[in-house]
């Protein structure tokens, strides 16, 4: 499609950004997603084969999406139609699906890349299959969210999910050194502040060449290091967002190092919730959910600390408050680790809804009146504190349950003493034949 620039024949003067000058113009020329587009990979497969599926390519922004499926596109030599799900509707798909019917008479496919195609609602998603399955587009969509949540089964069943990796230092790297090449002078920069504009760019290469550009633009007469980068650059929001998917994994990401014995870890993301602005409440609350279900017994002074940590916060608030929760992540970190309450409850819970209508036994029934006590509530109960043991290992349990065992303490920390108690009383119950 032209636009006015072209039609002008002005669009070769108009000043691009270096991000959209340095846009690979071959798929080698991509950095950062080799486990796709290699020869190994599953795109660099099909583009050998020369036969392109649908597919939907999850990542974070600035990762290269947009840019493998022009490439794809013009790999296979198919008409490439981009549309973004924020500008468009349902007159606009009507409108590429009709082009791209005619197209197809002619002999001519055509590639429909979505971007964001997850801001599509439902209804429109289920508008694509009919398209995709006759062959009339191949599907490629774009997103920066989960699709197994955002994307109708349906169409996830009709196409590939690929998922893009954040460029790491090595990536990163080679962009810049592809930017020196296009400006023709390296990047005022010392190596500590190569490092530190690396950093900045967490993971996005559009980003990364845009900071670049602004460094370029400012042309400093001594190179800069990592401060000199920071001052000169303002550092963008870490790569958070607390409705989305990224929120899920950092929080799953605390809380299995904190199951993992990692309190360096645990601490780092930690501050990752923090910066990225996360609500301090909710990561106590999971911190206080954390010592019971992993924890447990085997240290009972943790539901306490994660608690207090909770209070302190409140009390005290950002940022003082915060220093509570971190005390509380590597008490959780560093403590002794028993999931036992946690499985015995779910166990019990499971129990409870399959044996629901039975009663307890009579013998542990209370008799306030006398007719309970003729039909024989309460009738040879003994009392624990009056045996020699203190332990008199009655039945508790339903006359109609067999005896259950929920709770199996692991032996790690203050459970080992526990499970030695435990052990004595069953010996002491099995003696007493109950």
């Amino acid at each position: 499609m032209s636009d006015l620039f072209q039609t002008a024949g002005l669009s070769s003067s108009a000043p691009r950004p270096l991000a959209d000058r340095l846009r690979p113009q071959v798929i080698s020329d991509v950095e950062g997603q080799d486990h796709l587009i290699g020869q190994d990979g599953p795109i660099g497969r099909m583009l050998e084969s020369g036969r392109i599926a649908s597919m939907i390519l999850w990542g974070p922004p600035g990762v290269g999406k947009t840019t493998i499926a022009r490439l794809i596109a013009d790999h296979a030599d198919l008409e490439f139609v981009q549309i973004s799900a924020v500008f468009s509707g349902v007159a606009d798909l009507r409108k590429a699906f009709e082009a791209a019917k005619a197209r197809r008479e002619t002999g001519r496919g055509t590639l429909l890349f979505v971007d964001e195609i997850h801001r599509f609602n439902r209804a429109q998603q289920d508008g694509f299959l009919p398209y995709v399955e006759e062959g009339i587009v191949t599907l490629i969509g774009a997103t920066t969210e989960n699709p197994s949540f955002e994307l109708n089964g349906a169409l996830l069943s009709r196409a590939q999910v690929f998922v893009l990796k954040r460029l790491d230092e090595v990536a990163l790297s080679g962009l810049l050194r592809r930017a020196e090449e296009e400006m023709g002078r390296s990047l005022p920069l010392t190596p500590e502040g190569r490092e530190a504009l690396m950093g900045f760019s967490d993971g996005d290469g559009r980003y990364c060449l845009t900071l670049a550009e602004e460094i370029f633009a400012v042309n400093p007469k001594q190179p800069l290091d990592g401060k000199g980068v920071a001052k000169l650059l303002q550092k963008r929001a870490p790569a958070y967002d607390k409705s989305r998917d990224e929120h899920y994994n950092i929080i799953s990401a605390l809380h299995k190092s904190m199951r993992g014995s990692d309190p360096d870890a645990a601490l780092y993301w930690l501050a990752r919730m923090l910066t990225g602005g996360e609500d301090p409440l909710y990561i106590a609350r999971r911190v206080v959910r954390f010592a019971s279900e992993d924890i447990g017994l085997a240290d009972p002074t943790a539901l306490m600390i994660a608690n207090e940590a909770e209070k302190t916060y409140r009390f005290l608030g950002s940022p003082e408050g915060e220093l509570a929760i971190a005390h509380a992540v590597v008490h959780m970190a560093t403590a002794p680790k028993s999931n036992a309450v946690y499985a015995g409850f779910k166990a019990a819970m499971k129990a409870a809804k399959e044996t629901g209508s039975y009663s307890p036994p009579k013998h542990i029934l209370n008799a306030p009146t006398k007719l309970m006590k003729e039909i024989g509530y309460g009738e040879g109960y003994a009392y624990d504190h009056n045996t020699n043991t203190g332990f008199s290992g009655q039945n508790y349990f339903p006359e109609e349950m067999d005896r259950q065992k929920f709770y199996d303490p692991k032996g790690r920390g203050r459970e080992a003493v526990i499970k030695e108690r435990l052990e004595r009383w069953e010996a002491l119950r099995k003696g007493a034949g109950t």
